[in-house]
């Protein structure tokens, strides 16, 4: 089994914690989106990024010397966002962070497809972003068929635990009995309704209790009960499993 979660925008720079556990699987279709990026001017940028001016201002400087091959941080250090703060790898035990580089990957608009420990860079690039790389009209066409291929090479089932911009760069390449998605709502007005901040949470914290209890059937995922979710089999399938949260 493989977890596909996503990146988050706000990135680390961390060098000590822990050592690199190689590089990216994908650096050189990596370093192409880099030239893409650096073709561009400061307003072109500014735009694709639809940030403000320090933000802009920034990433435009971190691409003038950006280096893909050194003083990197691992992955999983160097994201920021709510679903690695309740994923928490910082304080986890070496077992539950050898269970993450095992099974857990991390989409990329930027690298592709990455493991826990591969060596990354802060970079600004959302996968939805209307970027063209290699004359492909964006980055769903420019990674394609890539993403689900190496993971099935790795494993034979994708748990999808990736927002729908990230889920979009895998799912539809994979056949449906090989894909399982989550979802994280709370029950309002005969609807199941998600939450964006919540859900970021809920992920995280399925990822690290996947990690604590190195679950390997996605069967087992259905006693998932944290962050007071329960697992709603009513409103799931085979292919989809709700958890909800009775008290909202």
């Amino acid at each position: 089994m493989r977890i596909i979660i996503s990146p988050a925008k706000k990135m680390n720079v961390d060098t000590d914690s822990f050592p690199i556990g190689g590089l990216p699987l994908f650096l050189p279709q990596a370093e192409h989106v880099l030239a893409a990026l650096q073709a561009m001017s400061p307003q072109e940028l500014q735009a694709l990024w639809k940030c403000n001016d320090n933000i802009a201002k920034q990433n435009v400087e971190r691409l003038q010397a950006m280096d893909l091959r050194h003083n990197l941080t691992p992955a999983i250090l160097s994201y920021q966002g709510l679903q690695y703060r309740y994923m928490a790898p910082g304080v986890m035990e070496a077992r539950q962070l050898d269970y993450l580089q095992g099974h857990l990957r991390i989409v990329s608009g930027f690298y592709g497809l990455l493991r826990p420990f591969d060596g990354v860079t802060p970079y600004r690039l959302e996968m939805q972003a209307k970027l063209s790389v290699d004359e492909e009209k964006d980055l769903y066409s420019f990674w394609g068929q890539r993403l689900a291929k190496r993971l099935m090479e790795e494993s034979g089932f994708v748990l999808d635990l990736a927002s729908q911009e990230y889920s979009r760069g895998v799912a539809p390449y994979l056949p449906k009995t090989q894909i399982l998605t989550c979802v994280f709502g709370q029950w309002s007005n005969g609807k199941v309704r998600e939450k964006g901040a919540l859900c970021k949470m809920a992920r995280g914290q399925m990822a690290r209790w996947m990690a604590e209890n190195e679950i390997e059937n996605p069967k087992d995922i259905r006693a998932f009960s944290q962050l007071n979710y329960r697992f709603c089999p009513e409103l799931s399938s085979k292919n989809q499993y709700v958890f909800l949260q009775p008290d909202s």
